[in-house]
């Protein structure tokens, strides 16, 4: 079966700076892709440094002129983003843009950051809490948009706030869903902290629906040396247009978050097709895991302690 994929209008972001984490393949090379065409000076922050070379060598060819560049960041090591906070704060040039886009997906036994999180934890919601932490002053210079990609499993589960770190009894698919709930509060309760002390970051959330992504496929750095079967179903359904999105169409909830006028601040955008796992982005209504605010307060202080991030000015 055929489709059309949708599509959005990015607005002109000459002059603008962006950073975008896990940018190196999937969607995220196609978001950083997008920001640059439209102007932006995008920052492309990665592990491998082949891949992002690669990665900045598409986005080249489809638009000569862009402005994008490499800099080194592994976000399940708290000394790898302090480092690039360092840099950039040095470069002291304001970031109006922030996608934070990176994550890992359910490794079959349970691993440890550099830091001693569970791996999923760490890296898809603690290094991005810590990435936002260093940051700050160049955010709050460019009175930047932080968008947090979460996904359709913050709809389901639960934070496991008595043992974190699957210390006890690790379940992959529970882990993943805790650090996008997570990840989703800190977003949240960021927009919030904004608006009360004026900080002039709007923070918002996005989700990509269902798509043919890298992070259910082989990843032998996580322990999965085969495709699991969900990629391979969510492939073919895919190809033949069928209920789920595609990687062009998973990318555009971020971009709309991140660009769109019509996009505020503590708000949740994702696919708007049947059951959200594909179409046109349009803005959601929030999962019932997200609204709690005393979840969201716990959780910031909970990975202040974790981090030792605890400047916000």
């Amino acid at each position: 079966m055929s489709r059309t994929e949708p599509d959005i209008s990015v607005p002109d972001l000459t002059g603008r700076r962006a950073v975008v984490t896990g940018a190196s393949d999937g969607m995220g090379v196609g978001i950083a892709a997008r920001l640059a065409a439209a102007g932006a000076e995008v920052i492309l922050p990665v592990r491998n440094q082949r891949k992002g070379e690669t990665a900045i060598a598409a986005i080249r060819q489809a638009s000569p002129e862009a402005n994008v560049s490499l800099r080194e960041l592994d976000l399940s090591s708290l000394a790898s983003v302090a480092a690039l906070g360092k840099i950039l704060r040095e470069e002291d040039r304001p970031i109006h843009l922030l996608v934070n886009n990176a994550g890992v997906m359910t490794p079959p036994d349970r691993q440890v950051t550099a830091d001693g999180f569970e791996l999923q934890f760490g890296t898809n919601y603690l290094g991005h809490f810590a990435l936002v932490g260093h940051l700050m002053p160049l955010l709050r210079a460019g009175s930047a948009r932080v968008t947090s990609q979460i996904s359709v499993a913050a709809n389901q589960n639960r934070i496991n706030w008595d043992d974190l770190n699957w210390e006890q009894s690790y379940n992959g698919m529970r882990a993943y869903s805790q650090s996008k709930i997570a990840f989703g509060l800190f977003g949240l309760e960021l927009g919030r902290r904004s608006r009360a002390h004026r900080w002039g970051i709007i923070s918002n959330l996005s989700h990509p629906g269902v798509a043919p992504t890298n992070l259910l496929a082989a990843r032998p750095e996580v322990g999965r040396t085969a495709d699991t079967t969900g990629v391979k179903l969510i492939r073919w359904l895919s190809g033949r247009g069928i209920l789920v999105g595609t990687i062009q169409s998973a990318k555009l909830p971020a971009l709309y978050a991140a660009t769109s006028p019509d996009a505020h601040t503590e708000r949740f955008y994702g696919p708007s097709g049947p059951g959200h796992l594909g179409g046109p982005p349009a803005e959601q209504k929030l999962y019932s895991r997200l609204r709690s605010i005393e979840d969201a307060q716990r959780i910031w202080q909970i990975s202040e302690d974790l981090t030792d991030i605890r400047s916000w000015t």
